[in-house]
């Protein structure tokens, strides 16, 4: 039977997109789920902001009478503005073993794209950054973390046999912690701090709210990504979102923060338990149990391996040591908490500044994912 592709008109094929990745890779066990709490907001168009400035629509592909595929056309009008392209974005993408499933795919996001003055197809992308992105090309035998897409091996060949090339990479450090802040770091550390007239920050969830770090935190990676790939400035709204959605969660003493003399954040480090495991065994749910696997995991029988969320510093204290002052601050903690390894999550090959964060420590490359890209034809 031919393959056809219809567009997302219902809540029902609605729980049928968010679902399908879960039942494709139910038994595989490198796999971790997402939360469909979290994509259902991502993906309704009254509660994601970034609607603000994207328009996008949903398509399942149906193959014997079976959901075949899934994916997300997505126009970033302020991405596209901001980097002179005319791109559409393809995210959410996931298909069985059938090129030919994949082929109408995206032959439906180019048409979509095309109707909408889009001149190149590029993906897997978000509505923004903090969203899924980059199909896994190196490391299937390693298990996803919350924040990344888990992908079979195919996918990747199937996208160059119908023509798309890399546009970008990403990769993903494992490291290993030492068993103490060494010396070196912590005699930088103290000299940067002098030297810069600054100072670290430990804060309490009041001082969070009162003080609204969140906020000043969100506008620091607005200002330092803002170079990055495709990065697509978050507005006050979105950066409002993000920190319900987000910051409520976590553990503070897996924060570091530093400040200048009047008070102003020019550095953050964030870090989280690595949730993977508790997410496999919530299934993608919160309810009934899920939530008590997450719990679980942030606070009482944490894994021995975290993931490091983010790292941002203002770009006039690049190059100063403050990476070595955040560490200095953090390694106590996480030791402390019982952590031996770090997921560096991904970093663009290019970010050579990033990178040679990881020479100090024990640590490999372990991953590398792609955002695939072709013309419009």
């Amino acid at each position: 039977m031919p393959i056809c592709v219809r567009k997302v008109s219902s809540s029902r094929e609605m729980r049928t997109f968010m679902d399908f990745a879960n039942r494709l890779y139910r038994k595989h066990p490198c796999y971790v789920p997402t939360l469909l709490a979290d994509d259902a907001a991502t993906l309704d168009k009254r509660k994601n902001h970034a609607f603000e400035f994207c328009e996008a629509e949903y398509f399942l592909a149906w193959k014997d009478g079976k959901v075949a595929g899934r994916v997300a056309a997505i126009v970033n009008h302020k991405a596209n503005e901001a980097w002179k392209v005319k791109q559409v974005r393809f995210g959410w993408i996931d298909f069985i073993d059938d090129i030919e499933v994949l082929e109408a795919l995206l032959r439906t996001v180019s048409d979509w794209g095309k109707e909408r003055g889009m001149t190149d197809i590029a993906g897997p992308l978000g509505f923004t950054d903090f969203d899924p992105e980059g199909m896994l090309v190196e490391g299937f035998d390693k298990m996803g973390t919350m924040i990344t897409i888990y992908n079979h091996e195919y996918y990747p060949a199937f996208f160059e046999k119908l023509g798309f090339s890399k546009e970008v990479d990403w990769v993903e450090y494992l490291i290993k912690l030492p068993e103490s802040v060494p010396e070196r770091f912590m005699k930088m550390s103290r000299l940067v701090l002098e030297k810069n007239r600054l100072r670290t920050r430990k804060l309490t969830m009041s001082d969070v709210r009162k003080e609204q770090y969140g906020l000043k935190m969100f506008r620091l990676i607005n200002e330092c990504y803002k170079d990055l790939y495709g990065y697509s400035a978050l507005s006050e709204k979105q950066m409002e979102q993000y920190v319900s959605q987000y910051l409520t969660f976590i553990d503070l003493r897996m924060v570091t923060f530093i400040e200048d003399s009047e008070g102003e954040l020019v550095a953050c480090g964030i870090t989280l338990p690595s949730l993977s495991m508790a997410l496999r065994k919530a299934r993608g749910r919160l309810f009934p149990f899920g939530w008590a696997h997450l719990l679980n995991a942030l606070y009482l029988n944490r894994p021995d391996t975290l993931d490091l969320l983010l790292v941002a510093v203002k770009p006039e204290y690049r190059g100063k040591g403050l990476n070595s002052v955040m560490f200095c601050e953090l390694i106590p903690s996480l030791l402390k908490l019982g952590f031996k390894y770090a997921e560096s999550n991904p970093e663009l090959e290019s970010n050579l500044k990033v990178q040679s964060l990881w020479g100090d420590f024990d640590s490999k490359v372990h991953k590398r994912r792609r955002v695939y890209s072709k013309p419009i034809e």
